[in-house]
């Protein structure tokens, strides 16, 4: 697929969970891409700021709202680059069964059906002007493979890893196209250790270049492999381990 930047033409971008992390990091880096940028965020003070910087257009919305998705693809009508990043952990990381069923409809509200969300209100768009596209979405390691605890949310990214694949299936032949970013630990709001989000984005943006439909951290795709390997196989699944 073509990227949307190729060329000298201008291209608006929208990246949902702007106001920081991964999403603040792909904005600005759009931002030096030449983009006209539409962050939105559910916190204002951190999305006015992020616009405030970048010289962008803020909106204070809740994903998991779908009209206000839709407001959102509404007041970005240009947009060729949507970037559906945001999402939260919630407090619980146990088992199961020790999560409360409103932390579970929250994270699920919000990692997936801000995803759906952003898919219903914008590849409509993106598809009827005919031009090339693409859709970014933030999904995790912890979409790709089981870790012991982590509450709802990593039943949540593999949900939204199945959502993207099954988008791009949908999407093939056609000029938009789809990908996902599945980082490890990253430093952000969500966790004080990893990877410093500016390099998630650089190599996300870099992925879309190169027509590269996921991110996998290179040290955790064998683990990943092994897991999927041993449950097709009937075996019970283990905690994985990076290589090396």
């Amino acid at each position: 697929m073509t990227s949307p930047w190729g060329g000298d033409r201008p291209f608006t971008a929208v990246v949902t969970g702007a106001g920081s992390g991964i999403g603040l990091a792909l904005a600005a880096q759009l931002r030096e891409r030449g983009a006209e940028l539409v962050l939105a965020d559910v916190d204002r003070a951190a999305v006015l700021g992020a616009a405030e910087r970048l010289g962008a257009t803020a909106v204070v919305a809740d994903v998991a709202d779908p009209e206000a998705v839709e407001q959102l693809a509404e007041q970005a009508s240009g947009a060729r680059f949507v970037c559906l990043n945001a999402g939260i952990v919630g407090p619980s990381v146990g088992a199961p069964w020790e999560v409360p069923a409103a932390e579970w409809d929250r994270v699920f509200a919000v990692n997936v059906a801000g995803v759906v969300n952003g898919l219903r209100a914008f590849v409509p768009r993106l598809l009827g002007a005919a031009e090339p596209a693409h859709v970014l979405v933030t999904a995790s390691l912890a979409g790709m493979t089981v870790f012991p605890g982590g509450g709802a949310y990593g039943p949540s990214k593999h949900a939204v890893a199945a959502v993207v694949a099954h988008a791009a299936m949908a999407l093939e032949g056609t000029p938009v196209g789809i990908g996902m970013i599945c980082p490890a630990l990253v430093a952000t709001g969500m966790s004080p250790v990893g990877a410093d989000p500016a390099d998630v984005a650089r190599e996300a943006l870099r992925a879309v270049d190169d027509g590269v439909f996921a991110v996998v951290p290179p040290e955790w795709r064998a683990a990943v492999v092994d897991q999927l390997a041993t449950v097709a196989a009937g075996g019970r699944p283990t905690p994985p381990a990076p290589a090396g």
